[in-house]
């Protein structure tokens, strides 16, 4: 009595329909060499982060970058904006678990003691690096080192030769930028380059990439600049990103986020699993809570989350906290929690494997999740 109704606009049969990838293949760019770690050119899609901490501080920069590379960046950033940060940097190139990508204002001084202690990579903002002169100084020296350079076009730092056009063309400014300054670093004999192309819009990101990638095959970084704190900011950055990384443009990512930069690597990875991209954590799946649940599925979930972290990223967990569809998200998981008020069902590979008191959960937890790796 309750078949499938045929109306001639869907084919509900999966087996007639190819599946489709979730992204266009990659946009084929040029590859540079970060510390070792390919960058473009077929590579995955690489994330990366940034300190917050005074490089100055080496031993607290240290322990941050070891959280980032724990979260799973690939690449962090620095800053080298004082002297205090350049004389950091020989101990920190040396005792990072990462490649360190020195981030450069206004001195190029700073760039060249960066390469002097052996970063991976420099990024320079084309706004306010300085002279033609200065820039010859820096490439050359990087030239020398095998470093890649990373131009860095942001929308609240254009050079002010800019000025005209993006009022007429935001957009359109930053490709101009980034295009004027791997041409100035190549008439230097400098091609090791990469850009990024950052506004706080995500439209005016998602435009410029676009148009940047229909005319050079430069590795782009992609990053919403200034997004905000935690929801914003992860929401205005998969907003352009996603849109992007579908069209198969993007070589790295970076969420930036008013917050702890473990958020950023954690939030870029769920978004490239997400996309069929890259492998990630194993995916917990939890019921968004209603008048209906009996237990703190929030709470319930984040510890899962904690202790799944290391799981291989093919796993599946799902967290429920009601009967509606609690047993049934269960079954499909390799592993099914369907907590109520006193008990919880557990499942294994979709079926009923026990049920137990609510008291026993946590150890039950411990030793199910520890059973998947």
């Amino acid at each position: 009595m309750n078949e499938p109704i045929d109306n001639g606009l869907i084919d509900l049969d999966p087996g007639r329909v190819p599946p489709r990838p979730v992204c266009a293949p990659r946009r084929p760019t040029r590859q540079i060499n970060v510390g070792g770690l390919p960058m473009g050119g077929g590579a995955p899609v690489r994330v990366q982060s940034m300190t917050t901490t005074k490089t100055g501080d080496v031993q607290a920069t240290l322990e941050q970058i070891r959280e980032l590379a724990s979260a799973g960046a690939e690449y962090v950033r620095v800053t080298v904006n004082d002297q205090a940060a350049a004389d950091a940097m020989p101990q920190l190139v040396r005792e990072a678990n990462l490649p360190l990508i020195a981030d450069i204002h206004y001195d190029h001084t700073m760039a060249l003691a960066a390469l002097k202690a052996g970063v991976a990579k420099l990024r320079i903002n084309p706004g306010n690096i300085g002279s033609r002169d200065h820039v010859r100084e820096v490439a050359r020296a990087a030239q020398d080192m095998g470093v890649p350079i990373r131009i860095g076009v942001n929308r609240g730092s254009l050079h002010k030769r800019y000025d005209g056009l993006v009022k007429r063309d935001a957009a359109g400014a930053l490709v101009q930028s980034a295009l004027d300054e791997i041409e100035a670093l190549a008439a230097f004999g400098f091609h090791e380059v990469a850009v990024s192309l950052k506004s706080s819009t995500p439209h005016e990101v998602v435009e410029a990439c676009r148009r940047f990638a229909a005319v050079s095959d430069v590795p782009q970084h992609l990053g919403v600049t200034e997004a905000g704190t935690l929801l914003a900011g992860t929401s205005l950055s998969v907003a352009a990103m996603s849109v992007l990384l579908s069209e198969g443009i993007g070589d790295t990512v970076r969420i930036s986020l008013a917050d702890d930069p473990a958020y950023e690597v954690k939030a870029a990875f769920y978004m490239l699993q997400a996309l069929g991209l890259r492998e990630g954590y194993a995916r917990v799946v939890a019921c968004p809570t209603c008048g209906r649940v009996e237990v703190d599925v929030v709470a319930l979930a984040s510890r899962v989350e904690e202790l799944a972290r290391d799981l291989p990223a093919d796993r599946v967990i799902s967290v429920m906290g009601c009967i509606v569809n609690g047993p049934g998200e269960a079954k499909t998981a390799d592993l099914g929690i369907a907590a109520g008020r006193t008990k919880v069902a557990i499942y294994r590979k979709g079926e009923l494997h026990r049920n137990i008191d609510k008291a026993d959960l946590e150890q039950v937890l411990i030793e199910e999740i520890e059973r998947l790796r």
